[in-house]
């Protein structure tokens, strides 16, 4: 009986980063083009610059879950329209302020929201997959932590950046006068990283088990 030789398909499990890849590459070009302030376009997406070629390289030997490629391509989606316009200036952002009756274009407090809310699935991943940590009533408050580190680090990038471009730097800090404006910006991030932590964990924990049984079974 005859062999029936089958046409090679791409692994399901590689159909959604190389959905997400796509379109992040194309998001950040649609960003690029006609960005208002090239200065302040690099240094909101300068993030996604860096860390899709990470991941490129490195997936062969650490891939990602699902959940974790689709929240990281909506982030830098959500970087490169900041970057484009400038978080102070984002047409959607405008659109809440009058709709809403705020104070101030609120695309920037959902930025910082994203900081916490992304980053604390990435955290959680690399601890459960690296550290001892996975299962352990440790891993929320220590993703969390970690999650508010950055969130200072970067606001700390902030400051570096206005004391070395001086007004030039307002489109980057949007602080649109509030004096108040870093410690909203942490505080975005920490709520971020906690909701994170209590909408997705059972999911995560379900992909992180799928992904390590798929790679215990060698390639046919």
């Amino acid at each position: 009986m005859a062999a029936v030789h089958t046409s090679p398909r791409r692994s399901p499990r590689l159909t959604l980063p190389v959905l997400a890849a796509g379109v992040v590459v194309a998001g950040m070009a649609l960003s690029a083009w006609g960005a208002r302030d090239r200065t302040t376009w690099f240094l909101e997406t300068v993030w996604v610059l860096v860390g899709l070629p990470l991941v490129v390289l490195t997936w062969r030997r650490f891939p990602l879950t699902g959940l974790l490629c689709g929240l990281l391509a909506v982030h830098a989606l959500v970087l490169a329209l900041g970057g484009h316009y400038t978080y102070a200036q984002v047409p959607l952002g405008d659109w809440a302020r009058d709709t809403f009756g705020l104070d101030r274009n609120p695309y920037d407090r959902f930025g910082h929201l994203m900081q916490g809310f992304v980053p604390a699935v990435l955290v959680r991943e690399l601890l459960s997959r690296t550290s001892p940590l996975r299962g352990s009533r440790w891993l929320a408050p220590l993703t969390v932590c970690a999650c508010l580190a950055f969130s200072a680090f970067f606001e700390l990038l902030e400051w570096a950046a206005a004391e070395a471009g001086g007004h030039s730097a307002d489109a980057f800090l949007a602080t649109q006068g509030d004096v108040w404006d870093t410690q909203w910006d942490m505080f975005c991030a920490l709520i971020g990283a906690v909701l994170s932590l209590l909408l997705l964990s059972r999911v995560h924990d379900r992909q992180l088990a799928a992904l390590e049984s798929a790679r215990r079974v060698p390639a046919a």
